[in-house]
């Protein structure tokens, strides 16, 4: 009786595991075929793959309410599922009253597991949401296969209750990867489910 219940409770785990890191999964079973099949690559190795995810958010507003600071800190740490690190000015502007190592934002850097759990939440959930969704730019690549953009406001994360945000706040996302070319890059998100815009 006792090795069926472990059976079945290994079973679970295991579906629940495939149901988290299926993004992963989808890329070793589809989208490396695909691409291999598009581009002709000789080696396997040679394929794109995601390589990190930075989530950055400036704060320059916050720089002296630390309340507010801690507030918008906590909120990228439930959207990304991980710590993030406060960053700091690295030199003095007086025009916009910040002085050296006064902190002025914070960021994320995401990889392996975590890296694909959020890009799936992100492409899955949050941009779903997005008033008037009508795609992301195909455009926003910087010629060595990164892709960079914005979110205007921290309520499309599921993990962002409406009545409990202090301020609506944006950030940018800056995905990655390991492809050569834009055009390498632009089909590596398509077939990871990236809707972007006709």
């Amino acid at each position: 009786m006792a090795e069926k219940k472990n059976q079945v409770a290994k079973a679970t785990a295991t579906d629940k595991n495939a149901e988290r890191y299926r993004m992963r999964a989808q890329y070793q079973s589809e989208v490396v075929p695909a691409l291999v099949k598009h581009f002709g690559y000789k080696n396997i190795n040679e394929v794109p793959r995601l390589e990190k995810i930075v989530l950055n958010m400036g704060l320059g507003d916050c720089k002296d309410n630390s309340k507010s600071l801690n507030i918008a800190v906590e909120e990228l740490r439930q959207i990304a599922g991980q710590k993030p690190v406060i960053t700091t000015a690295k030199k003095s502007v007086a025009n916009f009253k910040v002085r050296e190592g006064m902190n002025v934002g914070a960021k994320v850097t995401l990889r392996g597991d975590r890296m694909y759990d959020f890009l799936d939440k992100f492409i899955s959930i949050a941009l779903p949401r997005v008033r008037d969704f009508r795609g992301v730019s195909a455009k926003s690549f910087d010629g060595r296969g990164n892709y960079a953009l914005g979110v205007k406001e921290q309520l499309i994360f599921p993990e962002i209750a409406y009545d409990q945000i202090e301020k609506v706040r944006g950030f940018d996302i800056c995905i990655v990867t390991t492809a050569k070319t834009d055009e390498e890059a632009r089909e590596l998100l398509r077939l990871l489910g990236m809707p972007f815009a006709k």
